[in-house]
């Protein structure tokens, strides 16, 4: 079957050009090769790799999925075991592959395929540094999984259960020691800390909980993460590549990607800084200006999310008109006895109302919606390709949110994805792009997040006789709640990967990791640590991609993507009107679309696949559509921040509610310096005094 797919498969230019900007970097560009000329022993190569390749990576990912959904050190060694199989499976693929000399072979499939399995990632390494990488990279992730925290002490908050809920006992401190009390770690990220950094509003509480999961999850990483720097780089040099983040950014295929997206940036950043400016104004009114600065950043605990990269926790400070109809239907949700099945069936319709098709039955019967009480599990989201064509999962904690409800669409664009090239031979089963992925479900996510959807679930109202002043408010509120997912993430998402990147490269020494990960995150996303950092702490360790060692930019591209594919697809469904009002549910000329395109999978570079998708209007990133969507809430912004100062001063951030910067930290240090100097000037004329006096009575004392 492979043979026949490969030889009627298009063969695809060498470089493909790209709207006049020069060619892009594809796999061509990647990978060694031989001196075997011979074609066809290439070609019975490939199908036996294919074959062997479905057959492991199953074996993988089912002692992967075993030990995500139950962490034990058994099925970690399991996991390891497997994972280990996998790698030298890799290797042996890329020393027969590299044998020959594929570049010359005639189907631009064939070659594209060598050059995807002459790269061997990090099975390169030898045997001892792969198994050490291995277990570095488990050790990390389960201590990241199995984090846990102290609940507040009583006395920082009053009226503390009214805001939780009574969803935790507060008066268990035994086992651990926290400040000058012993406690009890019971308070886990999902669904604990985050559902607390949502509804507290108690600025010493978030500060708490903020340092402390840093101090449980981040921190203890810092030495396992500087040598799986190393490990890191070594795999990539083996690979041809300068260090590990040249090797990552290679997935994309273009020539310089930091540049494209430094771009993009550009271009996006005016409309985040309206939205910080707002922002940070609301904060300032509810807060006070003793914890909130006028025009410093915005300190990272008070933005209702553990990294302050999704802004949604603090919409009901700054929804821009509270009294219309509300945006948020978790109330309306759990009112509906919506469970996480029920969430889930509910983002499979939707892909089926486009003519997609349903996820197969072992999906219920095997995936994880909800996190267990008897065993840990790792509660990131996840979406599983069991590599056999036919078994495909979820695994997720789900709350009954529209949060997670969303989150769900998300997760099933991944499984949809899977199921659409799962036809394709196996080294092609991945997305154009690490983009891509990300892109397919949020882009279904935009539809079913809009308060048309909303309304034909039967989970927001229609107002009756609403004039134009209430619709438009209601758009506002939607735009602004998109914005602060969507917009608010796109400055994290590029300083997680340019920190890593940075790393990787030496340029960041790891002697002030923690350091430079704050410079940058002050620079691009104007916030600021709470309470003062230093190299003790390990703050990017405290963000699961980071001991996952899990590239991020992939969410910023898909932020751009999805937007781009967002505009076709509602062309292609008739939609008429402004483009953050349409939503795509039902139309089968938009599932067509989908299916054309990401049935491809990488067989294809991604601008191909991109000019598919949209029939052939976009081949590049391009902020135009994100920026069209958001235009009535930029422009809406601009006015009200009019008498406001847009934009933030690093020096005027205020952490534990002073104002710091590195030249105060300066100057605080000479001062103390100074002061001690003139302590020990002072006390060393006292004591010359006294041995003065001493010697003077001494003196008259013989005389006498």
């Amino acid at each position: 079957m492979l043979l026949l797919l490969v030889l009627l498969m298009w063969t695809a230019p060498l470089l493909v050009e790209v709207e006049g900007d020069g060619p892009v970097r594809t796999t061509l560009q990647r990978g060694t090769q031989g001196s075997n000329p011979n074609e066809a022993e290439g070609l019975q190569f490939l199908q036996r790799y294919d074959d062997a390749a479905s057959f492991l990576c199953n074996l993988f990912m089912e002692a992967s999925w075993l030990y995500n959904t139950n962490v034990t050190e058994h099925n970690k060694r399991n996991m390891i075991s497997r994972q280990l199989q996998w790698s030298q499976f890799h290797r042996s693929s890329y020393e027969e592959g590299r044998q020959f000399r594929w570049r010359s072979f005639a189907h631009a499939a064939v070659r594209r395929m060598f050059g995807f399995i002459t790269v061997l990632g990090r099975a390169a390494l030898p045997d001892n540094q792969l198994r050490e990488y291995a277990e570095l990279l488990q050790q990390m992730k389960a201590l990241y999984s199995t984090a846990r925290v102290c609940p507040p002490a009583p006395d920082l908050k009053e009226g503390r259960r009214k805001h939780l809920k009574e969803v935790w006992v507060y008066d268990d401190y035994d086992l651990q020691s926290e400040g000058n009390r012993t406690c009890l770690p019971t308070l886990s990220l999902e669904p604990d800390l985050t559902r607390l950094l949502q509804e507290s509003r108690d600025p010493r509480v978030l500060r708490y909980v903020w340092r402390s999961w840093r101090r449980a999850s981040g921190a203890p990483l810092r030495t396992r993460y500087q040598r799986f720097i190393t490990l890191a780089n070594n795999a990539a040099k083996l690979n041809g590549f300068s260090d590990a983040g040249e090797y990552w950014r290679s997935e994309y295929e273009v020539g310089d990607l930091e540049e494209d997206l430094e771009e993009l940036w550009r271009e996006l950043k005016p409309l985040y800084l309206q939205l910080h400016a707002f922002v940070r104004r609301k904060l300032r009114l509810h807060y006070g200006a003793n914890i909130v600065p006028e025009t410093g950043p915005i300190p990272a605990h008070l933005l209702g999310n553990m990294w302050a990269q999704d802004w949604s926790g603090v919409l009901p400070l700054t929804l821009p008109f509270p009294g219309q109809t509300p945006h948020d239907v978790t109330e309306e949700m759990i009112r509906q006895g919506y469970s996480p099945v029920r969430i889930f069936r509910t983002a499979d319709n939707f892909y089926r109302s486009l003519g997609l098709e349903a996820v197969p039955v072992s999906f219920w019967r095997d995936s994880m919606f909800s996190k267990p009480r008897d065993r840990e599990v790792v509660c990131h989201a996840s979406a599983w390709d069991m590599c056999n064509n036919r078994d495909y999962r979820v695994k997720m904690c789900t709350d009954v949110t529209m949060e997670d409800l969303i989150k769900a669409h998300h997760e099933m664009g991944h499984i949809q994805y899977d199921m659409l090239y799962r036809n394709q031979p196996f080294i092609f089963r991945d997305g154009a792009n690490p983009g891509f992925h990300e892109a397919v479900g949020d882009v279904v996510a935009l539809s079913a997040a809009t308060p048309q959807h909303l309304k034909a679930l039967g989970l927001m109202s229609a107002r009756r006789n609403a004039d134009i002043t209430q619709e438009t408010q209601t758009d506002l509120n939607h735009l602004f709640t998109v914005a602060m997912a969507k917009i608010a993430f796109l400055p994290f998402a590029l300083v997680l990967d340019k920190w890593r990147w940075r790393v990787f490269s030496g340029e960041i020494p790891q002697s002030t990791m923690n350091k430079e990960w704050w410079k940058l995150r002050m620079e691009y996303s104007g916030v600021s640590p709470p309470v003062v950092r230093d190299e003790d702490d390990f703050d990017p360790g405290a963000k699961y991609h980071v001991p996952a060692n899990t590239p991020y930019v992939r969410y910023l591209v898909s932020f751009i993507l999805q937007f781009q594919l967002h505009e076709t697809l509602c062309e292609a469904s008739g939609h008429v009107g402004p483009l953050h009002t349409c939503s795509i549910y039902g139309s089968s000329a938009a599932g067509e679309l989908l299916r054309r395109g990401l049935s491809l999978g990488r067989s294809e570079p991604w601008p191909t696949v991109m000019a598919q998708l949209t029939n052939g209007r976009y081949k590049r990133l391009n902020a135009g559509p994100i920026l069209k969507y958001f235009q009535p809430l930029h422009d809406w912004l601009q006015q009200q921040n009019n008498d406001t100062f847009v934009g933030w001063r690093s020096s005027e951030a205020l952490i534990a509610g002073q104002q710091y910067s590195s030249s105060a930290t300066t100057a605080a240090y000479v001062l103390m310096a100074l002061l001690f100097l003139t302590m020990l000037l002072g006390m060393a004329c006292l004591l010359t005094r006294r041995w003065r006096k001493s010697v003077k009575e001494e003196d008259s004392a013989e005389q006498r």
